[in-house]
């Protein structure tokens, strides 16, 4: 049987374990990888994530800076605002050694006002703000968003930890090697599953000792981020192994380059023509096997862009499980 949580996510939790969430991404980008410039205008980003909710999701996940392959991503190492007292417009600058290729105040602008247009409209839907800057986690949550993930794990905002210990919200730290711009030039792992479980209890153990209550903290292997083509099956196969770290555990698979790869590797060799990587909105089906297996092998909550066929597929492996 999979192991069961009570995720704490502010004044509720969420039971996570009895069956898989699914989390709805909702990219508020002009630059991300799969559906960059789609949902950039707030009417836009609304209406999106209320079709997906009306599709199934448990969760939305907004962002508002695109984190994909080679992007120029430079992380604050300093400095932090304070908590929202006035329209994000006018927030002031915060001090850092870096600048970040999004500042704190465009991405503020850009899913402030999704929330709260959110928060009005369906008062009751869970909203998690993707990103990595603690001035971004503060204004997000004071909007309505119950949830903080990071996909730097807390390690590009020095602020980050202690900022999520001091809000009333659940987090989740997702295993993230380099940066993406450095992804290309990394060098591979000798024992991919082995650091990503260790990196993920270090990471747990930072949070805890900066105020994040264990029953707040879900964990993320972070495909694709940082990890070799390669590399990131080894993660699917064994993702079972992350089980021994006792966190609720999340996947985000969807649409990742490694499925494009394998994919139009076989459809290659079946129309008998030269392999090349399917697109990302060619990776649905792909992407659905992938959901299939986590969920198999233990995760809770998955993180994907087509959120129908993934709680169809969601379904029939919650099945599975409960049948073990």
């Amino acid at each position: 049987m999979r192991q069961a949580f009570s995720w704490q996510i502010g004044r509720r939790a969420l039971a996570l374990g009895e069956r898989t969430l699914v989390m709805g991404i909702v990219n508020i980008t002009p630059d991300s990888f799969s559906d960059g410039g789609l949902f950039l205008a707030p009417e836009q980003a609304v209406r999106h994530a209320l079709e997906l909710l009306e599709q199934g999701a448990d969760i939305l996940d907004l962002g508002g800076e695109s984190t994909r392959p080679g992007a120029a991503v430079q992380p604050r190492t300093a400095g932090t605002q304070e908590a929202p007292k006035h329209a994000p417009h006018e927030v002031p600058g915060g001090s850092s050694s870096r600048v970040p290729s999004v500042s704190a105040e465009d991405e503020i602008a850009r899913v402030v006002p999704v929330i709260e247009r959110l928060k009005r409209e369906r008062p009751d839907c869970v909203i998690s703000i993707d990103t990595y800057k603690a001035a971004v986690a503060r204004w997000a949550v004071a909007a309505g968003a119950e949830i903080v993930n990071d996909v730097s794990g807390g390690t590009w905002d020095a602020e980050m930890l202690p900022t999520v210990g001091q809000l009333d919200c659940g987090c989740v730290l997702m295993h993230m090697r380099g940066r993406p711009e450095d992804w290309r030039t990394l060098p591979p792992l000798d024992d991919v599953v082995g650091t990503v479980t260790r990196e993920l209890e270090i990471a747990a153990a930072k949070a805890m000792g900066a105020g994040i209550a264990r029953e707040r903290i879900v964990l993320d292997p972070g495909y694709g981020f940082g990890k070799s083509f390669d590399e990131n099956y080894p993660l699917l196969a064994h993702f079972g192994d992350l089980r021994k770290l006792d966190f609720p555990l999340l996947a985000g698979t969807s649409r990742k380059s490694f499925i494009g790869r394998t994919v139009g590797q076989r459809l290659a060799e079946v129309n008998h023509e030269a392999a090349h990587d399917v697109s990302p909105t060619e990776r649905l089906h792909g992407t659905i096997a992938t959901v299939a297996a986590v969920i198999l092998k233990g995760a809770q909550i998955v993180r994907v862009h087509d959120v129908r066929p993934a709680i169809e597929a969601a379904a029939i492996a919650d099945a599975i499980v409960s049948a073990e």
